[in-house]
């Protein structure tokens, strides 16, 4: 496994599903974004923003996401999963993900989703609270990572 796993707050790993491989004997592009998103909701749990929008009804929603595939994972495999924030700005940030293969031992993709601070009760964009801010910086700052700020 690679040591750059060590500069992400967030790693988790998991098993490559043989239901989520495809006709081509490789798992499916758009897997690749659920695991993207299952690191996102550890780093949301880690940095209580589930539990703040419950309170409050201001949260995270996805504004865009990518993915680069770098090589193809197969069934069976167990895969790492890295997700660390780079930058934040007043309403958003930008969050990287790294999937690394244990049987391939390489990097199997890399992303980044951009995340919008979200009011649900009235269905537009808000600033991120300092609260938020507060716990995102301590969580990147347990892995000597600095945000950059916009």
């Amino acid at each position: 496994m690679n040591s750059e796993v060590t500069q992400y707050p967030i790693v988790i790993e998991q098993q490559v599903v043989w239901g989520d491989m495809d006709a081509f004997q490789h798992v499916n592009n758009s897997v690749y974004f659920r695991y993207f998103e299952d690191a996102r909701m550890a780093y949301f749990e880690r940095a209580q923003v589930m539990q703040w929008m419950k309170e409050h009804s201001k949260g995270p929603i996805l504004g865009s996401t990518q993915c680069r595939f770098r090589a193809p994972l197969t069934y069976p495999d167990r895969i790492t999963i890295g997700a660390r924030i780079e930058s934040m700005g007043q309403d958003r940030f930008v969050m990287k993900y790294r999937v690394w293969s244990e049987k391939l031992d390489c990097l199997a993709a890399e992303g980044e989703g951009v995340i919008v601070y979200f009011d649900y009760e009235v269905g537009a964009k808000c600033t991120i609270p300092d609260s938020i801010r507060a716990m995102i910086v301590d969580v990147e700052q347990s892995v000597g990572h600095s945000i950059d700020q916009e």
